[in-house]
């Protein structure tokens, strides 16, 4: 009898200990838990991809990225999408008008800019991207849209900022939904779910106002 209860005991503690392990200390259960408490306790800096899109000429990310003034929400779509990047659409639609109310009174709004990167560059070319940016009505001033047209870069490029993208075989993707914060340094601070708009950009905000003089 004694010696079940030891055993159970010591199964029950060793299970624990991996749980917690896995969790770091239960403050995540899932992988993408996980991946947000990593980019928040260890910040990723841009890695050394190069755009181009509507607007924006031929140059490193973390050059357009990084003006030591605006934080910079990203997501990352295709343009062929008819699912998860229509949601997406929405949000950051949401997102623009805030930004354009908020203006106004709010000088940290001014601060706050949005970035839709393609991760289908061969398809998506600065034409394609301009037409579906006026197909959302996004405004230049607020929010623009790029690609990574070199194949090789995306791919760093989404291991880095840990987005997960699987080609489905039939010319679309599988990919996950985030807005991910980019501070005036160039480095992925925050990544919230594509439902969170609304916290993302307070955060977003918040982070502009701290960084400011």
């Amino acid at each position: 009898m004694l010696r079940t209860t030891l055993l159970s005991a010591s199964l029950a503690l060793a299970g624990y200990g991996c749980a917690a392990c896995l969790t770091h200390d239960f403050q995540v259960w899932t992988a993408e838990g996980a991946r947000r408490l990593e980019v928040a306790l260890a910040p990723v800096a841009t890695p050394a991809v190069r755009i181009d899109g509507p607007g924006i000429p031929a140059q490193p990310l973390h050059q357009w990225l990084t003006d030591g003034r605006s934080v910079t929400l990203v997501d990352f779509v295709y343009t062929r999408c008819q699912t998860v990047c229509l949601a997406l659409g929405s949000a950051y639609q949401q997102l623009q008008a805030t930004l354009q109310a908020a203006s106004q009174t709010d000088a940290y709004a001014k601060q706050v800019k949005l970035l839709s990167i393609s991760f289908d560059g061969q398809h998506d070319s600065p034409q394609v991207l301009q037409t579906y940016a006026a197909r959302l009505h996004a405004d230049p001033d607020l929010w623009r849209f790029a690609r990574v047209q070199d194949a090789q870069e995306t791919q760093r490029l989404l291991e880095e900022f840990q987005v997960v993208v699987v080609p489905d075989g039939r010319g679309d993707f599988e990919h996950n939904a985030a807005l991910l914060v980019v501070n005036q340094q160039g480095r992925l601070v925050r990544i919230f779910d594509y439902a969170e708009q609304q916290l993302a950009l307070d955060y977003a905000r918040d982070l502009a106002s701290r960084s400011s003089p």
